[in-house]
């Protein structure tokens, strides 16, 4: 990202501003991740993960854990916050953070290399991408698909606003921005869609709002690794 963008999420991290982090489990993962069908021991990339509790989860369920996260103040608090004592060295301009089948890799996700991450077996986007300020969401997927050749299966969730002119039927599909940067690797399954009315309008006179909660299954097509090779 920018440097702008970089030093205001550590600003909301220093300021607490953190109400984005959820205080459980995400239930769309509990009920969507065993659909991927991987084996226990697959190790999983958890990119801008902040201190997810679904990191916990996935370790829980046997798989190999690496998160990747730009505030150091948020890699801390995860690990004081669950009574770890972690290992922690530096290699260059990253920090590795460490504890059993967890690791977390402080610093640039745009930064990270290949060698850095070691081999993926499986990506959890838990609306890392949706996040992200739209005009730099196709250089994060393709540095996404740079940094992890061997992933070969991605769960993506995302928080989708609906837009103007959209029907309930346009707005619940597929976006297509998922397809148009995803669609060369993968192939896409839209799993789940929840819609949610947000009426706390900004003014009176404002429509309600709605967001689109959905769940993507990613399988990585066989030309895709060919095309990575």
């Amino acid at each position: 990202m920018t440097t702008r963008d970089n030093a205001l999420w550590q600003q909301y991290w220093r300021d607490r501003r953190t109400d984005f982090h959820q205080k459980m489990v995400n239930p769309f993962l509990i009920r969507f991740w065993p659909g991927l069908g991987l084996t226990p021991g697959s190790r999983v990339l958890v990119p801008l993960c902040g201190k997810s509790l679904d990191m916990l989860w996935l370790i829980e369920q046997g798989y190999r854990v690496l998160g990747i996260e730009l505030s150091p103040l948020a890699v801390r608090a995860f690990f004081r916050e669950h009574q770890m004592q972690p290992t922690r060295r530096n290699e260059g301009p990253l920090t590795r953070w460490g504890h059993g089948n967890l690791g977390l890799l402080c610093g640039d996700f745009f930064a990270m290399t290949e060698a850095d991450l070691g081999p993926i077996d499986a990506i959890y986007d838990h609306a890392a991408f949706t996040a992200l300020p739209e005009d730099i969401r196709h250089r994060y997927v393709a540095h996404l698909n740079a940094i992890t050749p061997a992933a070969r299966k991605l769960l993506l969730l995302t928080a989708e606003d609906a837009e103007e002119g959209q029907s309930p039927a346009q707005a619940s599909a597929a976006a297509p921005e998922i397809a148009a940067l995803y669609g060369e690797r993968f192939e896409i399954e839209l799993s789940h869609v929840d819609r949610v009315i947000d009426d706390a309008a900004q003014t009176p006179d404002a429509p309600p709002e709605c967001v689109y909660y959905k769940v993507y299954r990613l399988s990585q097509r066989n030309e895709g690794l060919k095309a990575l090779a």
